[in-house]
């Protein structure tokens, strides 16, 4: 006798849930879309470079490793490189970033 009962609210529930699933799928996909771009530097460079600008045009911390230096600068330089429409100028730039911030080049210390 309980046997039916239980099997009925289970297909109950099963339903139910599927019915509240299949809602949030659809409001999931109606959502609109979110940016998943990360914003980079955008201002103009200063006559010298500090770390704290190299480390704005690489999108890392002042404090960041070499190998995330390095990785920060691959990807960046990909975007930007000259042979693939990118300018030379802009690219010396992530160039030199990399090089203030491995300490390869005296950064300008504070512009002020």
């Amino acid at each position: 006798m309980t046997t039916p009962f239980l099997a009925g609210l289970a297909v109950a529930v099963t339903a139910l849930a599927g019915r509240y699933g299949i809602q949030a799928w659809q409001a999931f996909k109606a959502r609109p879309p979110t940016p998943t771009l990360r914003k980079f530097y955008d201002g103009g460079f200063q006559p010298t470079m500090t770390k704290r600008e190299a480390a704005l045009i690489l999108g890392v911390r002042e404090s960041a490793t070499p190998e995330k230096v390095k990785e920060a600068h691959r990807r960046v330089m990909v975007a930007n490189h000259p042979d693939a429409g990118g300018s030379h100028h802009l690219a010396s730039k992530i160039n030199e970033a990399k090089d203030i911030m491995l300490g390869k080049t005296k950064g300008g210390g504070s512009a002020f």
